[in-house]
């Protein structure tokens, strides 16, 4: 094996890390040595390998900014500082709160999901399961899958939100504020909230969504 030049090497990561992406055989040409040596380098600076474009593109440890996710874009070149698509699938999945859904690791990873789901339908480390019609994917560890699965259900099973505007909020918080434990009923019969046009059902979810509903005193039988 060709013992190559201190100052070849400094001068190449120095390139390379300029660069912040680079392909072996762009490094192999820049040391002028062969493939070999050249994964032998990339072993010994510990880069990170693309996750997407086939693993053709490596990256000095220093280059990658991770997000909270692990995950570093750089134009169409995709890294993870926990290793393979594999690997980051399996770190995603379990550090979901719910799981994910084919879509949101699709989304996270930049990929389509049709280019690699199909891959994941066995894996160790996570379970697929449909729910509501949509494949979910879960954690395999008991313990993780019974919290995310229950998560899912508290969620789903939660009313939906009518969204409201900032002024109609403020609206209903002057309300409350006026006419202590007033009810989302008696709220909309105010002149003032009747004028906004704004629903019952609006006023029922802002109510709900921040634990404002108006509490019912336990009978004493």
């Amino acid at each position: 094996m060709t013992r190559l030049d201190q100052d070849t090497i400094k001068a190449a990561w120095r390139h390379v890390k300029k660069a912040k992406v680079f392909t072996i055989g762009e490094l192999a040409s820049f040391l002028k040595c062969s493939i070999p040596n050249a994964r032998l380098r990339l072993k010994q600076w510990r880069t990170y390998t693309s996750y997407n474009q086939n693993g053709r593109f490596y990256a000095l440890p220093q280059v990658p900014r991770f997000d909270h996710h692990g995950l570093w874009h750089h134009e169409d070149v995709a890294f993870s500082k926990h290793g393979n698509l594999k690997k980051t699938i399996v770190h995603l999945v379990t550090s979901a709160p719910t799981g994910l859904t084919g879509r949101q690791l699709g989304e996270l990873l930049g990929l389509s999901p049709q280019s690699f789901l199909h891959h994941f339908r066995n894996c160790p480390g996570i379970l697929r399961e449909k729910h509501d019609g949509v494949y979910v994917y879960f954690s395999d560890d008991v313990s993780v899958y019974e919290r995310q699965v229950q998560k899912r259900s508290s969620l789903v099973c939660r009313p939906p939100i009518v969204p409201i505007t900032d002024p109609e909020a403020i609206l209903i918080l002057v309300a409350i504020i006026q006419h202590h434990g007033i009810s989302a009923e008696d709220i909309l019969a105010l002149s003032e909230v009747k004028e906004s046009k704004i629903k019952l059902k609006s006023i029922q979810g802002f109510l709900e969504y921040h634990g404002l509903v108006k509490k019912i005193p336990d009978s004493p039988l």
